[in-house]
């Protein structure tokens, strides 16, 4: 029984919030019946048995919990701003009282617009996406974005409050087009905290990274068809497929060069690809030259065979797209694997980023390149400024095999 929840919490729980903002333009009513449904299941389903149509249920025990919320704050409830809904989207979500129609249209994707407002900075538009579009615990986003809870809690309950008198639709044109794109940032954004922690004991977060996938997943579903959307879902899939490798038995990083690539889930690999294949001669755009960088590390047969001729002319073109400096220290290490490593360096002069991975990067290349006391000097500045644990043992480890200074 456990598992049927899990799968309807997975797959429901945004449609189902979805239908009760629609009717009661409240997200805290919303929530607090959704999550109070999904409990009272947890207690009777097990005695009783799951009903035929799970979510409907789901649906029509929520709502007794909404009106029993809204009974109780008859008062208070004339006061709390709301959010605007569209008369139809209301009668619609009023209408589906005992079965989850297909032909409900749109009511993800209003969620997920909704939670991508621009008026939201993008990590609470990412924390409130998980949380309302994936039923996510607050807990967990914390973890995701290295945060306490109740930290967490407050950005949450700040961004609601934000949305108040936002309406609950879908725009047309170019500005869907717009919030479509804030949104895939929103999936991006999440995917990349959980597999590049700039602080903490986790060399990545593998479950958590999961959820933003499921993230870019269902905003890829709802969307109209959109090339970036799915480039990003293939980007997503194919750093995924490599979490069983990314570590070692004892908890410690694995550089890409050294995966065991038999550990890698090929079948992710294969959907990424398939995804790919059409958009190859599709015009450049971020998450596709992305998703094509880190295809090419997939299909090699071995990190000696990568090509990396293919991959810096995709990182050229990518700087290109976005002019982003991290992107110019990636270009930098792909340059550096075919040209040598005075190359690589001769990309990152003048180049000026917060955090450890810089000087990090810098002093890799200082040591390919046998210039040891500088290598030295750029391993002690990274170590300096590296607040996650496993990349710190792993600077230690290689600034302590340079050759000892006379």
């Amino acid at each position: 029984m456990g598992d049927r929840l899990d799968a309807l919490w997975r797959d429901e729980w945004g449609r189902l919030l979805a239908l009760l903002v629609a009717q009661y333009r409240r997200l805290d009513l919303a929530e607090d019946g959704l999550a109070d449904a999904f409990e009272a299941a947890a207690r009777t389903w097990p005695r009783d048995g799951a009903p035929t149509n799970a979510a409907a249920w789901l649906l029509t025990a929520a709502r007794r919990r909404v009106l029993d919320r809204l009974r109780a704050e008859t008062t208070a409830v004339r006061a709390r701003p709301m959010l605007a809904v569209e008369a139809s989207l209301q009668q619609e979500a009023q209408h589906v009282m005992t079965e989850i129609d297909e032909e409900v249209r749109d009511e993800r994707l209003r969620l997920v617009l909704l939670c991508t407002n621009p008026a939201l900075p993008p990590e609470s538009a990412a924390a409130l996406a998980l949380r309302l579009v994936l039923g996510v615990s607050t807990a967990d986003i914390a973890r995701l974005f290295l945060v306490s809870t109740p930290t967490l809690a407050a950005r949450l309950t700040r961004a609601r409050k934000r949305l108040a008198g936002v309406r609950f639709e879908v725009p047309s044109g170019p500005e869907l087009e717009e919030r479509i794109g804030l949104a895939a940032d929103v999936a991006y954004l999440a995917f990349t905290a959980a597999y590049a922690p700039a602080s903490g004991d986790d060399v990545h977060r593998p479950e958590l990274a999961e959820d933003a996938l499921r993230l870019a997943r269902v905003i890829r579903e709802v969307a109209p068809p959109n090339a970036e959307l799915d480039a990003l879902v293939a980007l997503a899939l194919l750093q995924h497929s490599r979490r069983d490798a990314r570590v070692d038995a004892d908890g410690e990083l694995v550089l890409l060069a050294d995966q065991d690539r038999t550990r890698w889930h090929r079948g992710e690999i294969d959907e990424a690809v398939e995804l790919l294949t059409p958009l190859t001669s599709a015009p450049p755009a971020p998450y596709l030259l992305q998703a094509l960088v880190a295809a090419e590390h997939a299909i090699a047969p071995s990190a000696a065979d990568t090509a990396w001729t293919r991959i810096c002319r995709h990182y050229a073109e990518l700087e290109q797209v976005t002019g982003s400096p991290v992107v110019r220290l990636n270009r930098a290490v792909a340059v550096a694997e075919a040209d040598g490593p005075l190359a690589g360096l001769r990309l990152l002069d003048g180049l000026a980023l917060p955090g450890h991975r810089l000087p990090g990067v810098r002093a890799e290349l200082l040591l390919r390149a046998g210039q040891h006391d500088a290598a030295r000097a750029a391993f002690d500045l990274a170590l300096t400024i590296c607040d996650n644990e496993p990349e710190r043992r792993h600077l230690r480890r290689r600034r302590d095999e340079l050759p000892q200074q006379a």
